[in-house]
């Protein structure tokens, strides 16, 4: 059962990047260009992300276990560390930069282009370095 409802968190997750635009790179890159040809429809989108998010985070402070009877997963620590801003700073430029973050790269595989593909690739091959070279630049400190 809860293979079946991932699949449908996921699917419905991807149909909605696709619907919002969060797929089309041109789309992404004009909400994030703040002093050019700045194009605001995208807050639609973060509005109809965080308000659901909100009630789902308040139910479940009362829950004591998933809906679908797993354990729930501890509260994330609200601290800012540098790693996090370091890691967010870096996330942004690449989403400035490419006009895709891995949700909606994984959902344009399908119609990106070779584009699409080599990005993917280079971001999956970053995920998988991350933690060696954190690692490395926590030793050289």
């Amino acid at each position: 059962m809860r293979g079946v409802a991932a699949l449908a968190a996921g699917a419905l997750f991807g149909l909605g990047l696709v619907l919002s635009g969060m797929t089309d790179t041109t789309k992404v890159q004009g909400w994030l260009d703040l002093f050019g040809a700045w194009d605001p429809t995208l807050a639609f989108v973060l509005g109809g992300a965080i308000l659901p998010m909100a009630v789902a985070w308040r139910v479940a402070a009362r829950r004591r276990m998933a809906v679908l009877g797993g354990a729930l997963p501890a509260r994330a620590e609200a601290e800012i560390t540098p790693r996090l801003a370091i890691g967010s700073g870096l996330f942004g430029i690449g989403w400035g930069l490419s006009g895709l973050c891995p949700g909606p790269a994984m959902a344009s595989l399908g119609f990106g282009g070779w584009q699409g593909l080599v990005f993917f690739v280079a971001m999956c091959a970053a995920m998988i370095a991350q933690p060696r070279v954190t690692a490395a630049f926590m030793q050289a400190k």
